[in-house]
């Protein structure tokens, strides 16, 4: 039994002695670079539309604000971006809306679109790639746009349904 608690401590005892090899662990790199070549555009608005919009000040300011969404380089970047639309949008919330497009199929779409960019800042705060959600806000913007198209562009008046 001795020779047997000998043989297993002087086992023991040589294994922990022995030089330890340096391991060389690959680490994931976390890429803070954005690239926005990949990002859908910006829906165009028909020229009844940009007339419309061209006087709600409120609106300019986000749409000013999106612009430079493009222009990020990194995820600060990103951040101060996504800080000025989520005041931009507040602003836009409060603001008076003009009378075509004061509906609730607009406010619908800037909810959404607010929904979007806190998820996005939800995303840098907690750092997760952010790429789905910036693309998810991006569509949500175009709908938001896409809307005031279509209220332009809509002819029939509802007031001739409801009354038969």
């Amino acid at each position: 039994m001795r020779r047997f608690f000998f043989f297993w401590a002087s086992l023991l005892l040589i294994s922990s002695c022995k030089q330890e090899q340096s391991e060389t662990v690959a680490s994931d790199t976390v890429s803070f670079e954005i690239t926005t070549e990949k990002w859908p555009k910006k829906t165009a608005l028909n020229a009844k539309a940009q007339s419309i919009l061209n006087d709600w000040v409120e609106y300019k300011a986000l749409e000013t604000s999106f612009d430079v969404l493009y222009t990020v380089e990194n995820r600060e970047d990103l951040s101060l971006v996504i800080e000025g639309l989520i005041e931009k949008q507040k602003e836009l919330e409060s603001s008076e809306y003009p009378t075509p497009f004061d509906k609730p199929q607009i406010k619908g779409r800037q909810k959404m679109f607010k929904t979007f960019v806190l998820k996005v800042k939800g995303d840098l705060i907690y750092r997760l790639d952010t790429e789905n959600s910036v693309l998810e806000m991006i569509a949500a913007y175009n709908a938001f746009r896409d809307q005031f198209n279509i209220i332009v562009n809509n002819t029939l008046d509802t007031k001739l349904i409801l009354d038969k």
